[in-house]
């Protein structure tokens, strides 16, 4: 688990007396991964306490993040500077989070990033590193996991060493982000909800949270009675809950399903999970007829026919990355899954999308 956690409005104020203590020496830096949409943003990027030979660096959230890209960034960090850095800071979405997540990692790991996408591969403990969402949903601010499209696959980085140290929770920071936007990776939170809660892998522990994120996506999506800010506070919360939820189940098989038309198409997250989630009525009734009411309150258009002039060697590449997520579909049906999701299954869904 994430061992500390500020939140409210204002706590990224709080950045440096937290980062201060953990500075190794002056010549080791705090390396600031920031989502490239703040690039300008004074509000934001004026707040960052740069001190000493500290590195602020700005990143694209346009791509899903790979492995090549955390491979790259440590080696620019370990050419760059003399000493190992005092920490990673990410600050942005999903993306941004897991970036540094995995980069925090491959500085006390031997290797390439590619090699440690699995579970409990990791051997060394990362680096301090922190996290900061600037947008709500992912869950990757308290997950396990870093999820990473490798060359074969994409997968986590799944450790006990992959938690952030610390988050900051600050609403604030996720002002002015698109409709579209807070919608899927809204709606991302509301499917690992309804995936753990209806999930093999339930306990009483993960069930707690999925519950209490759940009846926030409701409050925050169906009832549509929070001003503003109410809905951004709780909104977070409802993501922390979520991801909570997941971190101590599973996820199932709309993310299985995503991560295939992620690692060949390029669909980022949310809305591939979207995407998905609109044809698995066979697996989550209620989850299903739930979410089209929530898209039709807010009137998002969801993207369609992305799989329409794919080949059935394409179809045959989405099909193998998502049976290789064995946990979550075992979560989702049970352990006989092999026997009931067969590839022509996998197949007629994906045809539908």
């Amino acid at each position: 688990m994430v061992s500390r956690v500020v939140f409210g409005r204002g706590s990224f104020n709080q950045l440096n007396e937290i980062l201060s203590p953990k500075r190794l020496n002056t010549k080791a830096p705090f390396i600031f991964l920031v989502d490239d949409v703040f690039k300008g943003n004074a509000w934001l990027t004026s707040r960052i306490p740069l001190s000493y030979e500290d590195k602020l660096l700005y990143i694209s959230a346009a791509e899903e993040p790979k492995t090549s890209q955390v491979d790259a960034l440590v080696e620019e960090i370990i050419l760059t500077h003399k000493e190992r850095p005092s920490g990673i800071i990410g600050i942005g979405g999903g993306t941004l989070l897991d970036l540094a997540k995995a980069v925090s990692i491959m500085l006390t790991n031997k290797g390439e990033s590619k090699d440690y996408q699995g579970w409990d591969l990791v051997k060394n403990p990362a680096i301090y590193h922190v996290g900061i969402p600037t947008i709500s949903g992912t869950g990757a601010e308290v997950s396990r996991t870093t999820i990473l499209t490798g060359p074969q696959r994409k997968l986590g980085i799944n450790s006990d060493h992959t938690p952030f140290d610390q988050v900051i929770l600050d609403p604030e920071l996720t002002q002015g982000v698109p409709k579209d936007q807070w919608f899927y990776t809204g709606m991302d939170c509301y499917v690992h909800c309804i995936e753990s809660l209806n999930g093999t892998y339930l306990n009483a522990f993960s069930q707690s949270y999925g519950e209490k994120a759940l009846a926030l996506c409701k409050e925050i999506f169906l009832e549509g009675s929070l001003d503003v800010q109410e809905s951004a506070d709780k909104l977070m919360m409802a993501s922390w809950h979520g991801g909570m939820s997941i971190a101590y189940s599973q996820v199932g098989v709309a993310h299985a399903m995503s991560y295939g038309l992620s690692y060949l198409l390029g669909v980022k997250h949310g809305v591939g999970n979207c995407i998905v989630f609109e044809h698995l009525e066979e697996y989550y009734p209620e989850g299903v007829a739930m979410y089209k009411a929530m898209r039709e309150k807010h009137n998002i258009s969801i993207p369609q026919n992305i799989c329409a002039n794919l080949t059935d060697k394409e179809f045959d590449i989405m099909i193998d990355v998502s049976l290789s997520l064995e946990p979550l579909w075992e979560n989702a049906i049970g352990k006989n899954w092999k026997n009931i999701i067969t590839r022509q299954k996998l197949k007629e869904l994906y045809q539908k999308m």
